[in-house]
């Protein structure tokens, strides 16, 4: 038997190892999920009867991409398309190209798969500083933003709809939700579809300032100002709980910046998130809005022993339950597989969706390291977190300059670090517990410290 693999021609940029073989594993998986559901548009799944280019998938997947691969022709391209339907159905569609297909036959304004229209051009271009691109698809961003702009309550917060909607799918495939009601998830639709549009906001608010267009940066900033206030007072009570309390909520909360503007709000926020990552025992508890998010919220919390310990969990559901249980791609559900080894009775099951593959997003920037801090990686972070008790971390990118790399080991005594910076380029290192910091310019450095932090 002679397997040949294919997937549209992309090179290969990004890569990651660490010391624990089953986070590598998983690594491996996500890779090979993204090159089989890279053929031609950038797909959901390679094997059933959809194989559509969903617009939510690559919403969040978007920056785990262009970091493990050259995307940005292929996605340039799909954005074209992407604008050729938003000019003829009046929206961004769920998927691109779109034809008519079972209840998805009427293009509708949804949050996360409609702001795809700003996430992955933000992606393409923080990757790779290319104005020129950012510039053709600044229609399509704006566009998406004006049409859901019509949709937002007086105080912001987008709870109305088109009369045709199907409402929005908010924490789509939360793990509590049934095999037969994938939308039905623990967090408030209207608080998801906020915090990302408001996310989306600020987003075409840098775009404009790329493209010196400080008139309307302004005006856009009013728009992300006033969305920000109407999250906080719709979703968020005096104590700091949310109204839905869940990890999804204070993840993107956090994340989103929803909150920076009260620090105490910031802190109670992470504090509550580590609290339900500890009540559910390492389990995770977010659907395909909170998972790209829930760890970076914890670490930027200062909560990293429960990131890691969510990471590295191989309970259902979990990230490692998947690899535990023989997978070598990434699963649409958490439990697309049950642990009796039966396959999950929803209609909608499949073993290879790339969507909860953006961990590796977290890999890379955490246990790895390496972190763009501006556009075409002029300047980047170097600053490895190791927890959960992984010894050995390497992660590296091919950026518009060259190679950035680190690679790090943690002895009991002794932590040690290799930084390569590319040519025109300066990168600022900053050792585990962020004890101390150094900015460098091109070159290749080695440096050793007393352990900041356990083996263990």
């Amino acid at each position: 038997m002679e397997c040949i693999v294919y997937y549209s021609a992309m090179k290969q940029v990004g890569q990651f190892a660490s010391s624990n073989q089953l986070v590598n594993r998983l690594h491996d998986n996500v890779l090979w999920s993204m090159r089989s559901n890279f053929v031609s548009i950038p797909t959901d799944c390679p094997q059933r009867d959809e194989r559509l280019g969903w617009t939510g998938d690559i919403s969040l997947f978007a920056p785990t991409a262009d970091y493990l691969y050259d995307t940005s022709s292929f996605l340039s391209n799909w954005l074209v398309d992407v604008r050729s339907d938003q000019k003829k159905w009046g929206t961004v569609p769920f998927y691109t190209p779109f034809i008519p297909f079972a209840e998805w036959s009427s293009p509708q304004a949804i949050a996360i798969w409609g702001d795809a229209a700003v996430t992955v051009p933000w992606t393409l271009y923080m990757n790779s500083g290319d104005k020129q691109q950012l510039a053709s698809q600044y229609a399509l961003a704006q566009a998406w933003i004006d049409e859901v702009r019509g949709y937002l309550s007086p105080d912001g917060v987008w709870d109305r709809k088109p009369h045709y909607s199907l409402g929005q799918l908010g924490d789509w495939l939360d793990p509590t939700a049934p095999p037969d009601d994938p939308v039905k998830a623990m967090t408030q639709k209207e608080l998801v579809a906020t915090a990302f549009f408001a996310r989306s906001v600020r987003l075409f608010v840098k775009m404009a300032q790329a493209l010196d267009r400080p008139e309307e940066a302004e005006r856009y900033e009013r728009l992300a100002q006033h969305i920000g206030r109407g999250f906080q007072h719709r979703f968020v009570h005096a104590d700091g709980r949310m109204t839905s309390d869940t990890q999804c909520a204070y993840a993107l909360a956090i994340v989103f910046n929803l909150l920076t503007d009260q620090p105490e709000l910031q802190t109670k926020a992470g504090n509550r998130l580590a609290a339900l990552v500890q009540a559910s025992h390492g389990q995770v508890s977010t659907g395909f809005a909170g998972t790209p998010y829930v760890l970076p919220a914890l670490t930027q919390t200062g909560h990293l022993q429960e990131a890691y310990s969510l990471f590295l969990s191989d309970k259902c559901p979990s990230w490692l339950y998947q690899v535990k249980m023989g997978g070598t791609t990434t699963w649409e559900r958490w439990d697309s597989m049950l642990p009796d080894g039966s396959v999950n009775p929803g209609v909608m099951t499949s073993f290879n969706h790339y969507s909860l593959g953006s961990v590796a997003a977290w890999m890379h920037s955490t246990i790895g390291g390496l972190t763009a801090t501006a556009p075409g990686w002029r300047t980047f972070r170097v600053a490895p977190q190791p927890g959960g008790g992984i010894t050995q971390g390497q992660t590296s990118h091919e950026t518009p300059y060259g190679l950035a790399a680190v690679t790090w080991q943690l002895r009991a005594d002794e932590f040690q670090i290799t930084v390569t910076v590319p040519n025109g380029t300066t990168a600022t290192v900053v050792m585990p517990g962020g004890t101390a910091s150094k900015t460098v310019t091109a070159g290749h450095y080695t440096w050793s410290e007393p352990a900041a932090v356990s083996v263990q």
